[in-house]
């Protein structure tokens, strides 16, 4: 009886409109020629750079780009997705200001079109919103990364937290590409847990806030999901936004 192997492909910090314009139509093509099971999406795919506690009291705090940044931020993400059987989602530190602008109004946070995933209309895109962890599968975590114990080897961060956790993560937030693994039991009997880190989709050059060089990786990856076992492939993105993935070269 042939295996049916389940296929993810992993995305983290688009951070629209800061995204890597190249590298995100490549990533669309890989998206729709492969038909993935599954697209997850580790966070960040918004930035909200108006509402950052960073625009305050600066120009970029009046810059009326907030709907233009959202629709931008959907049709991306529509066509990441549209092909895929279903798509998730999990909370961020860059889509969790959305909640604290309304902490300084708290009359307005009970109103649902407010709540994050409706703000975003995730609904209409297919796409399933988590307000925290998200086992895709059993023991494989996805987490945003900012959850526990910062580390600046790439994988590591992430590894802190499936041990923490006592389950493998898959995890962005630290804009590093890399996988790490440590093995924890008795004798012969053991487990691996892995801890897996997903680079990021951003445009450098834009972000004006990395004055010197950031030890970031642009990457995405890929799971495949035998109903035991996870077997990840990270697939390194280049500077001019081409990648090779499955055997076959997006270029820029």
């Amino acid at each position: 009886m042939r295996m049916t192997i389940k296929r993810y492909l992993v995305i983290s910090d688009l951070q629209i409109p800061y995204h890597h314009e190249v590298a995100v139509k490549n990533v669309i093509k890989l998206a729709r020629k492969e038909k993935f099971d599954s697209v997850l999406c580790v966070g960040d795919e918004i930035d909200f750079q108006t509402i950052s506690r960073w625009a305050e009291k600066t120009p970029l705090a009046y810059q009326q780009t907030l709907d233009d940044d959202r629709t931008a931020t959907q049709e991306i993400l529509w066509a990441l997705t549209e092909n895929a059987k279903e798509a998730h989602i999990v909370r961020s530190n860059h889509t969790d200001r959305l909640y604290n602008t309304l902490l300084k109004v708290p009359g307005l946070i009970s109103l649902p079109e407010l709540q994050y995933s409706k703000f975003m209309d995730f609904d209409s895109l297919g796409i399933t919103f988590h307000k925290s962890f998200y086992e895709f599968e059993k023991g494989w975590i996805l987490a945003h990364g900012d959850e526990g114990n910062s580390n600046p080897n790439a994988g590591v961060t992430a590894l802190n937290l499936a041990r923490k956790t006592g389950k493998s993560c898959v995890i962005g937030h630290t804009h590093k590409l890399g996988m790490s693994a440590y093995s924890e039991g008795i004798g012969g009997h053991y487990r691996p847990l892995y801890g897996i880190e997903v680079g990021n989709l951003m445009n450098k050059a834009k972000a004006s806030y990395t004055r010197t060089v950031a030890n970031w990786q642009m990457g995405i990856a890929i799971l495949e999901w035998n109903g035991k076992n996870m077997t990840p492939t990270l697939i390194p993105i280049n500077k001019d936004g081409s990648f090779t993935a499955l055997g076959k070269s997006y270029g820029a």
